[in-house]
């Protein structure tokens, strides 16, 4: 597979050699790269993070069940986007994985159009994770490069506060709060307080903990 047709990865969980040699060539025909595992312990002990990517996953499985090796992953933070496949799953079982953040819950047998449109569509969803993520990282190195008394400066302001405000909070002449904000802005790589505002928000409209930490 060329790179440049390098669609995403693909990690199949299924206790059923059939079926994982049946999809795993479908899925590498349509130019998706796939790592096929017969349990989760074994998607455990041998896998390695990659983006974009998405889990295909079984529910029924001898060493642990699908909604099992969710809830582990969940826990340790590692949040590839999670599609179902299963022959026979109560209704219980199907909530609690959507509760939990899978992306869809398809029962065997399913049609490939509605398999790959649902891949594409966990895809997406890592894709944006990630973008996120380094958005996320990025800010928080500009944040670090500021002194301690410029982040106390840079928390107030993107809560609103004016410079008078600001001066009368950290007992600071209003030209040092002047001063510092100039510094805040640029360190941060912004021209306004505006955009710094913004920048400080994710793609879901959260704002990044460490500009809403506490005040001092």
């Amino acid at each position: 597979m060329n790179l440049e047709d390098f669609k995403g990865h693909i990690y199949l969980i299924d206790d059923d050699p059939s079926i994982c040699r049946s999809l795993s060539f479908t899925l590498t025909s349509s130019q998706y790269s796939v790592q096929t595992f017969d349990g989760p312990t074994s998607f455990l002990h041998d896998s390695l993070p990659i983006s974009p990517s998405v889990i295909l996953l079984d529910m029924r499985m001898p060493d642990m069940p699908g909604i099992a090796l969710q809830q582990k992953l969940v826990e340790m933070g590692r949040n590839t986007p999670i599609i179902f496949i299963s022959g026979e799953s109560q209704p219980s079982e199907i909530i609690e994985a959507m509760k939990l953040g899978a992306i869809d819950f398809l029962l065997k047998p399913f049609g490939m159009e509605v398999l790959l449109s649902t891949i594409e569509k966990a895809l997406d969803k890592d894709r944006h994770s990630q973008s996120e993520l380094v958005k996320s990282l990025g800010m928080k190195q500009r944040f670090e490069r500021l002194t301690e008394k410029e982040q106390e400066i840079c928390r107030l302001m993107v809560r609103g506060y004016g410079n008078k405000e600001i001066s009368e909070i950290k007992g600071s002449a209003a030209a040092t709060v002047k001063l510092h904000r100039s510094r805040v802005l640029e360190k941060m790589g912004c021209e306004t307080l505006p955009e710094l505002i913004a920048m400080t928000f994710d793609g879901n409209g959260t704002q990044y903990e460490f500009f809403s930490g506490e005040l001092y």
